[in-house]
């Protein structure tokens, strides 16, 4: 018992001082800095699920209105939190070959050795994101949204029939769920060419796959950490190891269908087949510079771990952000019934000048429920902060601070999106922010949902089509009241990350309209 106590207390001592060693980072060059804890640095809340990331960033950015950056500790990594949009674009756009890098991939680590369903554009880095960034824009051209709306449509007429199997009797209705199995039968659709099913059948094969993805069960905070503290000794711990075997299953039964050809299908798979058949792709290289200064060239093949990751992103980040900013724009709706009125007689107006018929035309004309969209995304952003690692030794625009290679930079999506100083009356939901006409935000960079620049979200345009296309038919055929447990503010979950989620769904009454 003696000899467990004594090598416990080295482990903990052992700890400590790994995990405070760079507790002097921000003092020793003058950044405004919060006090940090031992073993758990300025996210002890996060660690203990007690608030979510993007929640400890809005504490942060509201305690310290007057500095343009602050500094913290993730554990006992430096990370400088930006508070000022002029500084955003030189981050994401003018400064970008300093920090092209999410900082997602374990530092070292090349692409050839990361768990397969990370070979995603939304975590690689670096040249292996360029040469696939430039092969799957293709993908996403406003041709090829128009050639799969038929696609969408079917999924639109099965919402049509879910919500009004729901509704009957007046009962409550998740909207949260609803807009997920939505999303999830279009994306499986689109993604994989293939009936997902899950507006039909309750327990269907893709609606359990998408549970496993966003469940942030003890095993994976513990994997999480392991790999931000010890990134080289558990890089062999794989964060989506428990259904990385059905993904990559599910698509090389779809590759070997089809024979690995192209066919006049218009989905992903088939796009993704074509980027594959052209071999190999190049680009100037982002990391790599000859010894007179201009970029190397690099290559890339498109592969079958490729393929499988690039699926499993369509479909994890297609269906979870759709679902959640599709629902919440319902739920405040929902609160704000003459807005809704007046969303209604715009979407009577458009579909009437349409023959009453759900096309890619209509879905593009519906400005003003656009512009009530995009209000119940700067209420709620899905990404509730942005993140990006320096690779380059880089001095922070406006400012004295230089950031060494290594150091994370985040920005506070959600509470940029609430600030007076870029919003009138930020808590109030209004529509016509984002009129022509209007001048708000008051600054360019204080509302990003979906970041911008080369990292800017790539399947955008798609989301936005796919959301607006749910909202119709809902809102054509229904009027949305609060449930009797409904609550104005919705619960977060405060083991949310990258994406934000809610506790406890999004209830609310449809009513048919007369």
């Amino acid at each position: 018992m003696f000899t467990f106590i004594i090598i416990l207390l080295s482990l903990l001592t052992a700890l400590y001082f790994y995990t405070t060693r760079m507790y002097k980072y921000w003092e020793e060059r003058g950044v405004k800095t919060e006090n940090p804890k031992p073993f758990f640095g300025n996210i002890a809340a996060y660690i203990l699920r007690q608030k979510s990331v993007a929640q400890i960033l809005e504490e942060i950015y509201w305690k310290h209105p007057k500095d343009k950056v602050v500094g913290y500790y993730h554990i006992s990594r430096p990370v400088l939190l930006i508070r000022d949009p002029d500084i955003y674009q030189h981050v994401f756009t003018t400064d970008f070959n300093s920090f092209y890098a999410r900082g997602f991939r374990e530092a070292g680590l090349e692409y050839d050795k990361l768990e397969i369903l990370m070979k995603n554009l939304f975590v690689i880095e670096g040249d292996a994101w360029r040469l696939l960034r430039n092969g799957l824009s293709p993908a996403f051209t406003s041709s090829k949204l128009k050639g799969m709306f038929s696609l969408l449509r079917q999924q639109a007429e099965l919402l049509q029939e879910r919500t009004r199997e729901l509704c009957t009797g007046g009962r409550p209705v998740d909207a949260f769920e609803l807009m997920v199995r939505y999303n999830i039968d279009f994306i499986g659709t689109y993604a994989f060419g293939i009936d997902a099913g899950s507006q039909k059948q309750e327990d269907s094969f893709f609606r359990h796959l998408a549970k496993k993805i966003f469940d942030i069960n003890l095993k994976r905070i513990i994997i999480l950490l392991l790999k931000t503290l010890y990134p080289t000794t558990f890089q062999s711990l794989k964060y989506y190891g428990h259904f990385e075997k059905d993904c990559c299953d599910l698509v090389r039964q779809i590759l070997r269908q089809r024979d690995y050809k192209c066919t006049d299908r218009h989905d992903f798979i088939n796009m993704l087949l074509a980027v594959r058949a052209k071999g190999k792709f190049e680009c100037d290289s982002l990391e790599k510079i000859k010894l007179d200064g201009t970029p190397e060239r690099v290559y890339m093949e498109f592969d079958d771990s490729a393929i499988a990751a690039s699926a499993f992103l369509f479909f994890a980040a297609g269906f979870e952000t759709a679902a959640t900013s599709t629902s919440h724009t319902l739920h405040e709706l929902a609160y704000n019934p003459e807005e809704q009125k007046k969303v209604q007689n715009h979407i009577d107006r458009v579909l009437k000048k349409h023959d009453n018929q759900l096309s890619y035309d209509a879905i593009k004309d519906m400005n003003y429920l656009e512009m009530a969209f995009k209000e119940s995304l700067r209420i709620f952003p899905p990404g509730g902060h942005l993140m990006r690692t320096c690779r380059r030794k880089c001095t922070i625009h406006g400012s004295d601070v230089t950031v060494d290679e290594g150091i994370r930079v985040v920005i506070p999506v959600t509470a940029l999106h609430h600030d007076p100083k870029y919003w009138t009356a930020p808590e109030e939901f209004r529509p016509e922010r984002f009129s022509p006409e209007n001048n708000e935000p008051r600054q360019k960079y204080a509302y990003m949902p979906f970041g911008f620049g080369p990292r800017g979200c790539i399947g955008g345009r798609l989301g936005l089509m796919q959301s607006l296309t749910a909202l119709v038919t809902i809102l054509s055929r229904y009027t949305v009241s609060p449930a009797p447990t409904s609550s104005r503010r919705p619960v977060l979950d405060p083991s949310a990350n990258v994406v934000q989620t809610i506790i406890g769904g999004l209830p609310l009454i449809f009513t048919p309209r007369t």
